[in-house]
């Protein structure tokens, strides 16, 4: 794979006995400081950070990708199975809660950035607000997508990684990263350009009503690259909730589940959606035709390039025959 050939070349941030860790910190310190403003929070950064925390599983497989390692001490609810060519990285960083740490356990972690994939992250009300983190000395950056006021597209994954490259000074290993992701991306879209869009239901959770990803979530970028149309694209938010009513209504010929730890198993959606009399006239039903997505594939990091060949699987599979 193009990830694993980039993990190769650098070298998830090993040292080497001639003095390497050395020369490493000196090279990423040229061109510093440098000024990131994020989500409205503008840091300089005098060198790259040392210490860091990564709360939620998407920002600490873009660190791992981009051989930082090394400068990780510490990760935080992890959702869905790690990519395979970064598990043994992903597993040899201190996991500091299976869901957002409180303030405490990161301070004793003793991080100098705690970087957050949701805005639940640095939530308020639980005392982990950026403020709170600032007044402790610590910096903070959230991933983009929950900066909110826009549609995320898979630019914002490419600027994402290209930030953090900047950040950790490291930017042409982002701009590897990134090349090897838009590749990725091109073929898989190039092999569905031709065929016949299909509409899609996003089904993350719920019963009373249905939790699903709206017109400003990166799934519907990536349902649209897959030859498929979100069905709830004109919903504006990243995620919300619609009326089952609203589902047969739109009638998706195509359901996408996400697939995430502690909102049941595919097996236990499927059964569900399955069951319900409501439902039996949507063709997806009908015909039983699901897509199955882990979550962190859908967020702003370095699985949403993964998502679209693997919905254009789902939608096209003919195309890849």
């Amino acid at each position: 794979m193009a990830l694993s050939s980039m993990l190769l070349t650098t070298g998830c941030g090993a040292s080497d006995e001639g003095g390497g860790d050395a020369k490493a910190t000196a090279a990423a310190s040229e061109g510093f400081p440098v000024t990131v403003d994020n989500c409205g929070v503008k840091t300089t950064y005098d060198k790259p950070p040392s210490r860091v925390v990564t709360i939620h599983q998407h920002p600490a497989e873009l660190m791992l990708a981009l051989g930082l390692k090394d400068r990780m001490v510490g990760t935080a609810f992890p959702d869905s199975a790690v990519l395979p060519e970064l598990e043994r990285d992903y597993e040899s960083v201190p996991e500091l809660a299976e869901r957002e740490p409180s303030f405490e356990k990161v301070l004793d972690a003793e991080p100098d950035l705690v970087y957050g994939g949701y805005g639940s992250a640095f939530d308020e009300k639980e005392g982990r607000s950026r403020k709170a983190f600032a007044d402790a000395g610590i910096d903070t950056y959230l991933n983009r997508e929950y900066c909110g006021g826009k549609r995320v597209t898979m630019k914002d994954t490419y600027d994402e990684i290209r930030t953090i490259g900047t950040i950790f000074g490291v930017p042409d290993r982002a701009d590897d990263l990134v090349t090897d992701l838009e590749v990725r991306v091109a073929k898989a879209a190039d092999k569905v350009r031709s065929e016949p869009e299909l509409s899609v239901f996003v089904y993350d959770s719920g019963d009373k009503s249905a939790f699903t990803a709206g017109g400003k979530s990166l799934g519907s970028e990536l349902i649209r690259l897959a030859g498929g149309e979100n069905v709830f694209a004109d919903l504006d938010d990243v995620f919300g909730d619609v009326s089952w009513e609203q589902v047969v209504e739109r009638k998706p010929e195509v359901i996408a589940i996400y697939d995430y730890a502690g909102a049941g198993s595919v097996k236990e959606k499927k059964e569900y959606l399955l069951s319900q009399p409501a439902l039996a006239d949507v063709p997806a039903i009908r015909s039983k035709r699901f897509v199955v997505l882990p979550l962190t594939a859908t967020l702003v990091g370095i699985r949403s390039a993964y998502a679209v060949e693997d919905l254009a699987r789902g939608l096209h599979p003919e195309s890849f025959r």
